[in-house]
């Protein structure tokens, strides 16, 4: 395990509202999955700090074992992991993240 790329995992999602540790950009996604969360929040107007994990493969490492079984995508919101591609799809669909989001403060559109 590599103490620093935790550390950068924690200090992301205790200083961002909400993050996606993805593939790829918001612009350029390169995995379905990641294409998926940025449509998602996208279409709720919210903002959120993307870090792309194919840029430091530690940090990618990492991110798999810090929510066991989970590759990314991975989405927290207030420092808490709400889920990967198909739960995000999933509760975007019901209507449930957007509830989410707004009961978490998060502004949503």
């Amino acid at each position: 395990m590599n103490d620093s790329a935790f550390e950068r995992i924690h200090q992301e999602i205790s200083t961002n509202e909400v993050v996606v540790f993805m593939r790829g950009t918001p612009m350029f996604p390169t995995c379905g999955g990641s294409a998926a969360v940025v449509e998602a929040l996208a279409a709720l107007g919210v903002e959120f700090k993307a870090v792309d994990v194919q840029t430091e493969p530690k940090l990618a490492e990492a991110i798999s074992q810090f929510v066991e079984g989970q590759s990314a995508p991975q989405v927290y919101v207030r420092g808490r992991f709400i889920g990967g591609a198909e739960i995000i799809r999933a509760i975007a669909a019901s209507g449930e993240l957007r509830q989410f989001l707004a009961a978490e403060g998060i502004a949503v559109k």
